[in-house]
């Protein structure tokens, strides 16, 4: 099978495409054909690597994990022995959490792993949601995020911003969004009251104050929002923020009681609960995907030098398998029922 293979560390250019044996699944264990994956800012992480603790946990000298890629959306292939909940021929999506693997024609994951049956109507390219939601959604939980709450979220227009503008409103919580201008029109039909933009305004002079403030792409601080935040307000962030300060400050909060930073992590043993989750929002209408490109499997590396711009919007989609249906040419809308097709970038 092909898989994209990164023997050591540093920018896309070192990303190979192989020939690797095709795995077998063992007892209690799916093998998935991938037919769709994604390029994250969390691959571009493990592959550079970025934060510099990265290497504590994939490898100091070299990437314990050849293959990245914790998306992944496709057909079971066999099942291992003692398999009784999926059988070859469904349609899963999910995620890989602990040994990453997407990017490859073929992925084995345990039965009980974070993967379920995909929604009816959805295509491949559109089920390969899951991470950015799963970040955005241990930060809406962290919070403890419910009805008649206000969040603010920060950067709302890249794969964890568009899941937590969608997902917030799910939980009942009335939404702010700041974005650049291209993307105003994108987070008020994702839901959010509200859209700040940040190039046009200081976004923390606006005159309210909010439950939450969610950076959710690592690049404001909590000194500069806290004017932003009710006396019993919250602030986290998915970076290390300058000098490691959002982990130092969550842990400071933490040991004084005040709770008024969080740098929550994700659990790999609640991912399985999360994807059952976001299936039925999808099949509820109240979360569909925000797709800024696909590239197929051949040209990844290119797919990692344009995460790496940060200029993404939502997700960037890996068509590993030939056989992907594709949306109809000059719209961002596939065969979908109305309301449940993705949103393109460059319809906004």
């Amino acid at each position: 099978m092909k898989a994209v293979i990164s023997a050591r560390y540093g920018s896309p250019d070192v990303l190979e495409i192989r020939q690797v044996p095709k795995p077998e699944p063992k007892a209690g264990e799916v093998l998935i054909r991938v037919h769709a994956t994604t390029v994250s800012r969390t691959d571009c992480g493990m592959l550079r690597p970025h934060p510099f603790f990265v290497r504590l946990v994939a490898g100091l000298l070299r990437p314990k994990l050849t293959t990245l890629g914790l998306d992944f959306a496709g057909e079971v292939e066999a099942v291992g022995a003692g398999v009784t909940t999926f059988k070859p021929g469904d349609r899963v999506f999910g995620l890989s959490p602990d040994v990453y693997g997407a990017h490859a024609e073929y992925l084995c994951v345990p039965e009980q792993g974070a993967m379920a049956a995909m929604p009816a109507g959805t295509r491949f390219g559109q089920a390969v949601v899951c991470e950015g939601a799963w970040y955005a959604d241990t930060y809406l939980q962290a919070f403890h995020l419910g009805p008649g709450h206000s969040i603010l979220i920060y950067g709302a227009s890249g794969a964890i911003g568009t899941a937590a503008v969608q997902l917030a409103k799910s939980y009942g919580a009335k939404v702010t969004a700041v974005v650049a201008t291209p993307h105003l029109d994108l987070v008020r039909s994702l839901g959010a009251e509200h859209a700040v933009d940040y190039t046009a305004q200081d976004f923390t002079q606006i005159g309210e104050t909010f439950d939450f403030v969610f950076d959710a792409v690592g690049k404001t601080t909590y000194f500069r929002c806290r004017r932003l935040l009710k006396r019993a307000g919250v602030f986290a962030a998915t970076d290390l923020g300058p000098w490691g300060q959002n982990p130092l400050l969550a842990i400071g909060s933490s040991i004084t009681g005040s709770r008024r930073v969080l740098f929550p992590l994700p659990q790999s043993n609640q991912a399985k609960a999360f994807v059952e989750f976001l299936k039925t929002r999808m099949e509820a209408g109240e979360f569909r995907p925000v797709i800024d490109r696909e590239y197929p499997l051949e040209a990844i590396a290119d797919a990692y030098r344009y995460v790496e711009t940060q200029q993404k919007t939502g997700i960037v989609v890996i068509n590993v398998s030939p056989v992907q249906q594709r949306a109809r040419p000059g719209s961002g809308l596939t065969d979908l029922g109305a309301g449940v097709g993705p949103i393109r970038e460059h319809e906004h």
